[in-house]
């Protein structure tokens, strides 16, 4: 068995530490590292489940010229031959802003390096932009503005620090297990006191002390709010701040506490407590996330909390902090080294001393002297002709941008589209001329930085399948291919490395925090061997900003004003992500355990809402917008505000017919950061009956049946999909072989199962008015002996679902937990734990735990 190797989780920002093994030739053992500071060895569902996500299903191996259905395997030489021949051509033709690239937070810094470095310093144009726009650079812009430079203040240790902690459009409880965890573990310890300020009442709201489900898009009155009320209490100072004329006078006008509360639709004695354990707790951190970015007017509302922090000295010491929490594992890196259509390189912006040093550092011959496109102005651009090449790395825009399907023929419109994936068949690579095979995690080498600022190692662990290069090496080979091969003469990631290091630290002299001069020799062996690094240290603990005086500024920043509700668009739609997914599903797509959480994408409806429009519970429904609809699965959740909506933002036209969520949102965008507003689409809700509903399962794979509601499920050996339709059935994906069969016509039910070789190779269960058996017992049938009995979709004798999964971690269900305390008479989470380990792993489950323990008590009460 191969020694662990040292690597860093590839989901989310937090960065944590994995200790991988190879114990097959495409099998990992995955554990936390106990010696990474992120995580000191804890990993949420998804980092538990790394190893169910490295096999080839799917995988891209072999470039491919040719859109969907026409493309032909290639060489290398030729695939490469063809992207630089058409960008040079397009270049040549029609400028250097006629071409782009859209990268990912998922590529490593030395990715995001090499691709910046030949757009803007070499084809003379900014148009790269990072699907990290879509997730934080509204707090990029904010920072910028408020210190100077894109520099997150915080660390994970003041989390621990801290006396109160305000959570702000954060689920943190799901998008961050690993930190919540170790926020709950210092709230036992310490008593630290938590707000969580958001419209719904997630699993993070419901542990908290205070929770304010405020109205969507009023983070500035209530942040406004509470500094005006600072003011009055006299806990500002400003005599170390760059203040505006009139900023205070200003700020006094219409934040007082009854209008905040009135704004915010609040009631004034919740937000009354939250100025009361704000002024109480000199020793605050703020962390804020998507549901303060993914806002129209998201730099706004960042500046907000800003403000707030600097204004009573709530930063640069221990437990005190404003801070961004990234969505992404290399969204922190891709930023440093100009990821955005909005920076240079090394936090350079595009003044003409900066464009001067980095042309000069790169010896560039056509260095970009302006921002380029962002993320939604590039693909409106595309749509109108004006970008003609377009390469598209490690993310799939085609169901993550807004207003998708303009998207989608935006690329079927390009003349010249180039996607970098390690995934043969993505909603986006079907529009692709050229499809190149890249190296996915486990594979890759280099580094990513998290959002405390923490450098960590990627370690390849397996080998590179087929013909899968990294990400770096293709894009040096198209810029020597173009003919600028000695500024791009690459043999390993070190060597990148080491010249990013050295362009941060060129002519800086303390002008910008980031700085990493100390690697700028590091030696490929010392870069194999790095360990984690934080830079910048504790950069504002003295006071000083690298802005032109050293002084942080307060940034005015006013509510705007709620657009009016439209009359067809009466209620409002919010997007966001499940616990136990990421994105759009090409890698948690492929765990078994990952997908039994929510099996399904949901529309979540207030109880009140779903009277007043007809739709219930597990019914099926319409979710519109002005941009387009789909279909959902309803779910009815009183912690929705009325008249709000929520739904995922993970499946695709690979993994459902309906719950589209890309489809729904406008495109419009922050006039500062370019980041578009997911969170407040008008929207409408309307129920769909459908005649009859069920669930295939086969062993292997196949396409989504052509009903109006399938979607995939994965499962040990095999898929599941859950079916909903009208006619005829989808019998067309079965497989062959032996078949058995048995209907009901008065209750619309039939069953079929098909053996091969005596052994189930599939069941189709559909019903128009009966009930559906649970799917655990047959999915563990799949490739075993049976006979009819299996048409009962049950073993002999009483058998109990272990329900809905409610751990993915250790894969315990509702039914095993409920069953454990009646039986064990469980009195607490840690006994649940002790008893059946859900909640020991993660911890993302403890609040739903703590739910069900709730629940039961409730019953026994009223029993």
């Amino acid at each position: 068995m191969d020694a662990p190797v040292r690597t860093t989780c590839a989901y989310c920002g937090v960065g944590c530490g994995v200790l991988a093994r190879r114990i097959g030739d495409r099998a990992l053992e995955i554990a936390g590292d106990p010696q990474h500071p992120a995580n000191s060895g804890r990993l949420c569902s998804k980092g538990t489940h790394l190893g169910e996500t490295v096999g080839l299903e799917g995988r891209l191996l072999h470039p491919l010229i040719g859109r969907a259905g026409a493309g032909k395997r290639a060489s290398w030489d030729k695939a490469l031959g063809l992207v630089s021949k058409r960008f040079a051509d397009t270049i040549r033709q029609h400028g250097p802003d006629s071409v782009a690239f859209y990268v990912s937070g998922q590529l490593l810094t030395e990715d995001y390096y090499v691709a910046n470095k030949l757009m803007k310093g070499f084809i003379g144009s900014a148009n790269i932009d990072t699907n990290s726009r879509l997730c934080m650079s509204s707090a990029v812009a904010a920072q910028t503005r408020a210190f100077g430079e894109d520099v997150v203040p915080a660390s994970y240790a003041d989390l621990e620090a801290a006396d109160l902690l305000v959570l702000v459009g954060s689920n943190t409880a799901w998008c961050h297990p690993v930190l919540y965890q170790r926020m709950m573990a210092a709230r036992e310890e310490r008593g630290t006191k938590l707000v969580v300020i958001d419209p719904r009442r997630t699993e993070t709201a419901e542990g908290a002390d205070l929770h304010l489900p405020l109205k969507p898009g009023s983070d500035v009155l209530l942040m406004n709010g509470l500094l005006a009320h600072c003011a009055r209490e006299g806990l500002v100072d400003d005599s170390v701040l760059s203040v505006p004329d009139g900023f205070w006078e200003a700020l006094a006008k219409g934040h007082d506490l009854w209008s905040v509360a009135k704004g915010c639709d609040l009631p004034p004695a919740d937000v009354q407590r939250f100025f009361d354990l704000f002024a109480a707790h000199s020793r605050t951190v703020t962390m804020f996330s998507q549901g303060v970015n993914q806002s129209l007017r998201g730099t706004d509302g960042g500046n907000a909390i800003l403000n707030l922090h600097l204004a009573t000295g709530r930063i640069g010491r221990p437990g005190a902090s404003p801070f961004s929490i990234t969505g992404q594992p290399n969204a922190m890196g891709g930023r440093e080294v100009g990821g955005l259509a909005t920076t240079l390189a090394a936090h350079r912006g595009f003044t003409p001393d900066d464009c001067a040093d980095v042309a000069r550092f790169w010896a560039a011959p056509n260095i970009a002297s302006k921002p380029g496109l962002k993320a939604v102005d590039l693909f409106r651009a595309a749509g109108e002709g004006r970008i003609k090449a377009l390469w598209i790395m490690a993310t799939n825009p085609a169901v993550s941008m807004p207003d998708a399907a303009r998207v989608r023929e935006a690329l079927a419109d390009c003349p010249f589209v180039v996607v970098s994936d390690v995934m043969a068949e993505t909603d986006t690579s079907l529009h692709a001329h050229v499809r190149l095979p890249a190296a996915a995690w486990g594979e890759k080498d280099g580094t990513v930085t998290n959002s405390e600022r923490r450098i960590s190692r990627q370690r390849a662990v397996l080998p590179l399948p087929g013909a899968a290069r990294p990400d770096w090496w293709i894009v040096s080979e198209v810029a020597r291919r173009m003919g600028w091969g000695d500024a791009f003469a690459y043999n390993h990631p070190a060597e990148i490395w080491r010249e990013h290091a050295r362009l941060t630290a060129y002519r800086n002299a303390g002008a910008r925090v980031l700085d990493l001069g100390a690697h700028a020799a590091l030696t490929n062996r010392a870069y194999d061997a790095l360990a984690p690094v934080r830079w910048g240290g504790e950069p504002f603990a003295a006071g000083r900003y690298p802005t032109p005086d050293g002084r942080a500024r307060l940034v005015p920043v006013v509510q705007r004003e709620a657009d009016a509700p439209l009359p067809r668009w009466p209620m409002v739609l919010n997007t966001g992500r499940y616990r136990d997914q990421w994105h759009t599903m090409t890698r948690t797509g492929l765990s078994p355990k990952l997908a039994r959480h929510r099996e399904e994408p949901l529309v979540e409806v207030h109880p009140d809402d779903a009277a007043a429009l007809g739709v219930a519970d597990g019914g099926l429904a319409r979710l519109a917008t002005p941009q387009g609809a789909s279909l959902f699965r309803v779910a009815l959740a009183d912690g929705q505000r009325r008249g709000e909506l929520f739904a995922p933002i993970h499946w695709t036209d690979h993994t459902a017919t309906g719950g589209r969520t890309g489809l729904l949102p406008r495109d419009g965008t922050d006039p500062h950061s370019g980041q578009p507003g997911f969170k407040q689409t008008p929207a409408r809700l309307e129920p769909v009956a459908l005649g009859w509903r069920g669930f295939l399962i086969r062993r292997g794979d196949a396409p989504l049946p052509a009903i109006p509601w399938a979607v995939r499920v994965a499962v040990p050996g095999g898929v599941l999909f859950e079916l909903a339709g009208d006619g005829d059935l989808p019998e067309a994906s079965l497989p062959a072989g032996h078949r058995m069969e048995a209907s009901d016509p008065a209750r619309g039910t039939r069953r079929i199962a098909v053996l091969q070789d005596g052994r189930l190779a599939a069941a189709l269960f559909v019903t128009a008015t009966g009930e559906l058996p649970p799917r655990d017992w047959l999915v563990a049938q799949l490739g075993a002996e049976h006979g009819p009995l299996v048409l009962a979709g049950r073993a002999p004798g009483r058998q109990e679902s272990r329900g809905p999964v409610v751990c993915a971690c250790l894969d315990v269900g509702l039914h095993t937990i409920v069953a454990a305390i009646r039986s064990q008479q469980l009195v607490d989470v840690p006994a649940i734990g002790a008893a059946l380990g859900a909640g020991t792993n993660c911890g993302s489950c403890r609040p739903a735990l703590a739910r069900i323990l709730a629940g039961q008590t409730l019953e026994t009460a009223h029993g």
